[in-house]
């Protein structure tokens, strides 16, 4: 059974910045904001969160196959994603754009600020969603607009089980775009501030979408997660980590062993006890896709 992940694939440049951006950034003068971050580390690595899902999935077991585009400087990434093991097949290479291209900068704190250039990302509609034997489960994660609604209601008219994971696209959809993304969906899973955004724009509560999919999970960093299942809150608990090094790609790393659980008809929170440890793994290691598994052993 193979699980198919649409979402992008970008070249993310991170940053390390020795401060907390807190002390570098007054309040009262957000208005006329003008900051310079000294930046001593730099590196450039493959990330996306289609990209990040399937390696995530892949070092599982599982069978990922991640529908994205790339631009004309996208071919090192495609030769990464197969010498891991994982499926081009639905990756489309659109002429005269840059791959998407992530720049993440990432305080002391471990809090972050990135800017986000789409690139070819902006023509991921073009890939189509048709029913398929092998393919038995779906996420729909950050992409381009016209390409979460369009494979959305691909998902729904193939009878494909898909998890709605908008995370940082979540702003580009209006409360009642968000209530039939949830509508059509099987399982929702957002981090804390995006749960406490969804629920503001659908006017709806945790429990209230809970209960009109199979199952809501809304990650909470170094705190576990919360699965929400017809109105009712199990907490899972967290898994501490060696060390912190890169957060950057741990909510990806986390999908993907959703993901893995999922496919094999696991429960939810056993899928997130899963997420979680996968995680805490993740965050030792610097970049989206450097991370190895062979020491996590699936439930």
């Amino acid at each position: 059974m193979s699980t198919l992940i649409c979402g992008s694939l970008a070249f993310d440049t991170i940053m390390s910045f020795e401060g907390r951006f807190a002390e570098q950034i007054m309040p009262e003068q957000l208005h006329i904001l003008n900051v310079s971050f000294l930046v001593p580390t730099l590196r450039r690595e493959f990330g996306g969160c289609a990209g990040n899902i399937a390696y995530s999935l892949t070092q599982l077991g599982g069978s990922a196959l991640p529908m994205a585009t790339v631009g004309n400087d996208g071919q090192d990434y495609v030769a990464h994603l197969r010498n891991k093991g994982i499926s081009t097949e639905f990756i489309k290479e659109i002429g005269g754009s840059y791959t998407a291209q992530a720049m993440i900068m990432t305080d002391r704190d471990n809090n972050q600020i990135t800017a986000f250039h789409p690139g070819a990302m902006s023509h991921a509609h073009a890939s189509e969603i048709k029913p398929r034997s092998d393919i038995k489960l779906g996420i729909i994660s950050p992409d381009g607009r016209d390409a979460m609604l369009l494979h959305a209601a691909q998902f729904k008219a193939a009878s494909i089980p898909f998890v709605f994971d908008p995370g940082q696209g979540l702003p580009m959809f209006n409360g009642e775009e968000l209530t039939h993304f949830i509508d059509q969906a099987s399982w929702v899973t957002v981090n804390d501030y995006e749960g406490r955004m969804l629920s503001e724009r659908c006017g709806l509560s945790s429990s209230d979408i809970s209960r009109r999919v199979q199952g809501l999970v809304v990650t909470l960093g170094a705190q576990g997660c919360e699965v929400w299942v017809d109105g009712v809150m199990t907490h899972v608990p967290p898994v501490k980590a060696v060390q912190l090094v890169d957060p950057t790609g741990c909510g990806d790393a986390f999908r993907g062993a959703l993901l893995f659980g999922l496919e094999r008809g696991w429960s939810l929170v056993d899928s997130c006890a899963l997420g979680n440890r996968v995680g805490a793994h993740k965050i030792a290691t610097p970049g989206c896709q450097n991370y190895t598994l062979e020491t996590i052993r699936p439930l």
